[in-house]
């Protein structure tokens, strides 16, 4: 099997990339990840979807948050709550290390991608996981309370606002990271992990180049929405406030012309019609991911089905 690369961002990207692993060679799978969750707090770099991708294939992932270390303890964090200081992010004393070395190294001027390889190689993880950009592109929220740092929405405000847009802040300007093109380039086949569309995986395609060099393979995406719901995180309430009916239709419409095909939960099997008269091939299974078994089993039938799409559109 030729490369495969994944576009992934928070929880359900870490999944899917995880089961990816489980079935494919670390020459094989390259992971993209989202950079527009990234923010300085307390004076340090924060790269939410990198370390919880990362985390998550070094096997120190919290599986009962989804985010953060397995075993974490909260000194610091008390600590700075004692004296006043911010605790709306919660840092735990595991987490810090990471983001201690990642901003020192950034500092003197290394650049993102070459510091997450480093510590991909520490962690023992022996699969490619690239920042979509070296660049920093912070998403930005248009809410009814007026623009908010993504963060500030997401963590801080519990993503209450209600949503009418969002900005990629000098997103014109940013490039795509070392390896990122060369990846795609390369690619038997893109699989869009079942991320928030929105704010896990438009920043990776607003970057230039990378929609473009998507739109030259294979793409298969795996819905986030279930049933109308999001399995975690706003993906749902987001589709509502911008007047969209959420559904695994509305996100394959989202992705339009870039898809080929479609990976959809059985409990929305009454949508694959609709879905094929747009031109899709849909894959309907359950695609809940409650246990690693799961993930294994999702992962080989997404690569399974993507084979057979690849095999029929390169006939």
């Amino acid at each position: 099997m030729d490369k495969i690369v994944a576009l992934a961002g928070g929880v359900g990207g870490a999944k899917l990339v995880h089961g990816l692993s489980q079935c494919l060679t670390p020459e094989q799978l390259v992971t993209i990840v989202n950079i527009g969750d990234d923010f300085n707090h307390l004076g340090l770099r924060i790269c939410p979807d990198l370390d919880t991708v990362c985390y998550t294939l070094a096997g120190k992932a919290n599986l009962a948050t989804g985010w953060g270390r397995a075993g974490e303890t909260w000194n610091a964090l008390e600590s700075l709550g004692e004296i006043g200081g911010p605790t709306w992010f919660r840092l735990g004393d595991l987490d810090l290390g990471t983001h201690l070395e990642r901003t020192r190294r950034l500092r003197s001027g290394e650049p993102l991608s070459k510091i997450t390889k480093d510590f991909c190689c520490s962690w023992e993880v022996e699969f490619t996981v690239l920042p979509a950009s070296d660049d920093n592109v912070p998403t930005w929220v248009y809410t009814e309370e007026g623009e908010l740092p993504f963060q500030e929405y997401f963590v801080h405000r519990q993503c209450l606002p209600k949503v009418s847009g969002f900005r990629f802040a000098d997103v014109e300007a940013a490039k795509p990271a070392p390896g990122v093109l060369e990846a795609l380039g390369d690619a038997r086949l893109v699989i869009i992990c079942p991320s928030n569309p929105w704010v896990s995986i438009g920043p990776i395609l607003e970057i230039p180049g990378i929609q473009e060099a998507v739109a030259c393979r294979t793409v298969i995406a795996v819905s986030p929405i279930i049933g109308g719901e999001a399995v975690k995180g706003p993906a749902a309430k987001m589709y509502k406030e911008l007047g969209i009916q959420p559904s695994a239709q509305a996100v394959a419409q989202q992705y339009g012309s870039l898809l080929t095909g479609y990976v959809i939960d059985l409990v929305d099997k009454g949508q694959e019609e609709a879905l094929r008269h747009a031109g899709l091939e849909v894959l309907t299974v359950d695609t809940l991911m409650k246990t690693n078994a799961d993930r294994h089993r999702l992962a080989k039938q997404v690569l399974d089905f993507g084979e057979q799409v690849f095999d029929r559109k390169n006939k």
